[in-house]
Parts: C-alpha cells; sequence; structure tokens
C-alpha cells in the first residue's frame, strides 16, 4: 500500500532551481535511502514532504489524500492532520537543553495531543528503553554524548506514533566512533518494518538496511532500484562515479 507519494515536485529558492520535478512513492514498511553528493536536493525534499519548505509546483499526497495537488495547498487544518503522521530526526538533534530527556519526549504528546500523563510516561521510558538509554531519562541533554542526543532524538520522534519516519542525515554530525549506535536503532526499526525515508550519506546502511535505494543529484533521481542494482551494478554513469568516490 502506498503511504506516501510525491510527483514531480519543483522547488527554488530566488533563482536556485533547487528540486527540478522529484518523484518517488513509498509503500507502507518500506525503508527508501535517498544517497547523493551535497546540494542535490535531498534534504530539501524531505523539507517539503513534512512541509517546512513549500513546493512551487508538484503534488504530495500521504495515505492518498493530496497535502498539495499541482502547486495549490489545502487548507492548514488538512495539512497539519496529514504532516501529524510523519516525524522528522535531523541533523542536529534539536533538543531542548533547559529539558530533561523525559520532558522532551513528554511534550508533544502531553501538549499536542492531550494524551494521559501515565500513557505518555509510559511510552517515555518503552521507548528510551528500546534505544538503550533507560538510565538517561532525568538527564539533560548538556550530560549526553552526541550519539545519545540522536538516539533521544529518534525515540522523541516515536512518542508521536508516526506511520511515517524522515531522517535528514541523522549521522552527520556526529564522531565517526559514535555513528555505529545511532545506525543501530535506525536499522532495529527497519527490521520492525517501519517506513523510512532516509537522506544519508552512510552506504553500509543504505546497502544493508534499505528496500529502495534512490540516487539524486542537482535536483533530481537520476537512478533508483534495490541495494544489490544501484551498488552492484549502477545504470547511470553519474551513479557510478558517485560511488567509486565514496566507497
Amino acid at each position: 500500500m502506498t503511504i506516501l507519494r510525491i510527483e514531480n515536485i519543483r522547488k527554488s529558492f530566488g533563482k536556485l532551481e533547487v528540486l527540478k520535478g522529484v518523484s518517488l512513492s513509498v509503500n507502507k514498511g518500506e525503508v527508501i535511502a535517498i544517497i547523493g553528493p551535497s546540494g542535490s536536493g535531498k534534504s530539501t525534499t524531505l523539507r517539503c514532504v513534512i512541509n517546512l519548505e513549500k513546493v512551487n509546483d508538484g503534488s504530495i499526497y500521504v495515505d492518498e489524500e493530496a497535502m498539495v495537488e499541482n502547486g495549490e495547498y489545502r487548507p492548514e487544518k488538512h495539512i497539519h492532520r496529514l504532516t501529524a503522521k510523519m516525524s522528522m530526526v535531523f541533523q542536529h538533534f534539536n533538543l531542548f537543553p533547559h529539558m530533561t530527556v523525559r520532558e522532551n519526549l513528554s511534550m508533544a504528546p502531553l501538549i499536542v495531543k492531550k494524551e494521559h500523563p501515565d500513557i505518555v510516561q509510559e511510552r517515555c521510558e518503552e521507548l528510551l528503553r528500546k534505544v538503550g538509554l533507560k538510565d538517561k531519562i532525568d538527564a539533560y541533554p548538556s550530560r549526553l554524548s552526541g550519539g545519545q542526543k540522536q538516539r533521544v532524538a529518534i525515540a522523541r520522534a516515536l512518542m508521536m506514533q508516526p506511520e511515517i519516519m524522515l531522517f535528514d542525515e541523522p549521522t552527520s554530525s556526529l564522531d565517526p566512533e559514535l555513528i555505529g549506535e545511532v545506525l543501530g536503532v535506525m536499522k532495529a526499526l527497519a527490521s520492525e518494518h517501519m517506513t523510512m525515508v532516509v537522506v544519508t550519506h552512510e552506504m553500509g546502511f543504505a546497502r544493508e538496511a534499505a528496500d529502495t535505494v534512490l540516487f539524486m543529484d542537482e535536483g533530481v533521481i537520476l537512478e533508483r532500484g534495490t541495494p544489490q542494482e544501484i551498488f552492484g551494478n549502477p545504470k547511470n554513469e553519474r551513479t557510478r562515479v558517485f560511488l567509486d568516490r565514496v566507497l
């Protein structure tokens, strides 16, 4: 079942066209990795999907409901209902420094979804156990390593019980020795069939955990296929050049 569909989206910042007609579809339970050089439009695509950026043209459908169609956006209340089905994990954690880990995780379910505190507390503990940080529940972000902060950020995104998880280069700001602990959590989510769209420079993750790999450059998707197809026998010359440089 298609859970997210993007058709021919275009996005410009001033005279610079960053997305030049990007289309993709994501099935429920599918893990899609988007790879490509910096500045190719990967992160902008995710930001448009979750409505942090507005497209200039094209369509985005969530659960086959239009958020934007041919460049025309639906009413804000409708858009909010659709984007609430998604959570995004960013490069830079974005944890509130004045709140404990518990408070960072609990705030949105309590305020936005108005859930009962007992239910929120139970889910908070369960998700921190899942990411291996139950013992840090009352710690402040300043007491955590970069890898721990990003695992807390993933748990916080999961607190909203999203249908789709979006990851925007979640390991790019981490020291090399901390990358593995974050990728471990993401691989566990993939094995549980969480629907995920992951912009990543980690080719190992794309090769091992993704169902589909997309190669993007200069605002277009140049190639898509299974990890075996993309890494083993890329058909596009630009894909081959990129992989030769990074592998």
